[in-house]
């Protein structure tokens, strides 16, 4: 079901939000989006470590490459919070690779309601090559030696 056929949600809780994200990544392998899309607010703006996007075709467009590129992507939510307009959750994502071994990664994800509930700001946070590197022999410890003494 596309966005534009989807009747326009009420706004969201926590309990909601919780049932709608645990099925988005669903054990089937592939994400869904489709029934928590209705939730984002057209002028949504999104932003993780890679890229920011602004507006709800062009994070619709994102959700559809996640999509296209996950041979098997799963994820829990290991807690979550709200308090006022902000939905604070911890998460582990798994991503699993041709050649390599299912991968870790940690995360957590800020989401701001705006005033009729919908998702209007969704901020991610993770360490996404550190997380992908520990699972490959050699590089994994060599990369973590680099960023200690670089960064630490």
């Amino acid at each position: 079901m596309s966005r534009e056929n989807s009747p326009k949600k009420s706004g969201l809780d926590l309990d909601t939000f919780i049932e709608l994200w645990s099925k988005t990544y669903n054990t089937e392998g592939k994400p869904d989006w489709s029934h928590i899309l209705p939730y984002y607010a057209d002028d949504i703006v999104f932003r993780d470590s890679i890229q920011e996007i602004r507006g709800i075709t062009e994070f619709t467009a994102m959700t559809e490459r996640l999509t296209d590129r996950s041979q098997d992507l799963k994820m829990k939510i290991v807690q979550a919070v709200s308090r006022d307009r902000v939905i604070f959750f911890e998460w582990e994502m798994t991503i699993s690779y041709k050649k390599y071994p299912g991968s870790v990664v940690y995360g957590a994800s800020r989401l701001t309601l705006n005033a009729d509930g919908m998702i209007s700001e969704q901020r991610d946070y993770y360490d996404l090559w550190g997380d992908i590197f520990d699972n490959i022999p050699r590089f994994g410890p060599a990369y973590r030696r680099f960023m200690r003494k670089k960064f630490g």
